[in-house]
């Protein structure tokens, strides 16, 4: 149905809203920003350490870092284009370039552990040991430290927001840490222990988990491109908004999906045959506000039908139950 701009004072409301709805946004964009900073200041940090010490768990976590840092320029740009508004090419929005970016993301993390394999078996094998692992150390512990702050503030960004692309940035984040710390303490082991073997072994581990944190994040990001419905809870909160609203006298065919951080929801709600077609869209606009308010932001087509005449139209085409 859509919400109507009757008057001077209801269009400036709507202005007002809509200013406020770029707030988020702007959020958005600023997180984005801050992880591409962060992300370049460590890729930098690791490889110059993993270089000097000859570590391949710390090269390891340079090219991690890396990919965090691709994955942060594919989130800038996603929630940039994400958020423009619906126009004649797209008119349903553009929401999906977040979960096409999230889907980028986990490839990258995929790849990144094959690497990151390759050159701990490659190091394993020729017994090659690393050197200065106290800088190792240091380096390794401020990556912890850093991402644990940015990871924070990208995960509650991306609650406030609903931003898939930003959720799958602090995944790639917190992903980091765990590899980081896994790292830290290898390397800590090697330096009290002397074996070597230890570095690039850490390295393997870090491998595996950071493939498991891709392919998590591919299963997360692949569901709403096949317009999966809303998760069961945003499901049966919406039937519950319909079925206790006294004016729905029933409904059915509702469908939802996702898009990024946008919702679509339409169902067929039945009304009393004996309404006016001014009072049944008047009722339609009332429920599609309460949906509206439980998940602010989400589009709404509600088709409204005859009661007794759409049940009478189900019993006698269709096998439905006999209408009382």
């Amino acid at each position: 149905m859509g919400s109507r701009c009757t008057s001077f004072a209801s269009c400036a409301t709507f202005g007002s809203a809509r200013a406020a709805s770029e707030l988020p946004i702007n959020a958005k964009v600023a997180a984005a920003r801050l992880s591409i900073i962060s992300n370049s200041s460590l890729t930098l940090i690791k490889l110059a350490a993993g270089i000097a010490t000859g570590s391949v768990s710390v090269l390891s976590e340079a090219v991690h870092s890396a990919t965090d840092l691709l994955a942060s320029w594919i989130a800038f740009f996603s929630v940039k284009v994400a958020d423009r508004p619906a126009d004649e090419s797209h008119p349903f929005g553009h929401g999906k370039a977040e979960n096409l970016s999230g889907l980028a993301e986990a490839g990258l993390i995929l790849v990144a552990a094959a690497w990151i394999v390759f050159e701990a078996v490659h190091n394993l094998l020729a017994q090659e040991g690393p050197h200065r692992l106290d800088l190792g150390i240091a380096v390794m512990s401020v990556s912890v430290v850093v991402n644990i702050l940015v990871a924070g503030h990208l995960s509650r960004v991306a609650r406030e927001t609903d931003s898939m692309a930003l959720e799958a940035d602090a995944q790639h984040l917190w992903t980091d840490v765990r590899t980081s710390i896994a790292v830290l303490v290898g390397l800590s082991l090697a330096w009290f222990t002397g074996w070597s073997a230890l570095d690039p072994l850490v390295a393997i581990g870090v491998a595996f988990l950071v493939a498991w944190a891709g392919w998590k994040l591919a299963l997360l990001a692949f569901q709403p491109l096949m317009d999966s419905h809303l998760p069961d809870e945003e499901l049966e909160e919406i039937r519950r908004i319909l079925a206790s609203d006294a004016a729905v006298l029933s409904f059915h065919k509702l469908r939802t999906r996702k898009a990024g951080s946008m919702r679509h929801v339409d169902a067929h709600i039945l009304l009393d045959d004996d309404l006016s077609l001014l009072e049944a869209h008047d009722l339609a606009e009332a429920v599609e506000d309460k949906i509206r308010n439980r998940f602010p932001g989400a589009e709404i087509t509600l088709h409204v039908e005859p009661f007794r005449a759409e049940t009478q139209h189900q019993f006698e085409q269709h096998g439905g139950p006999e209408p009382l």
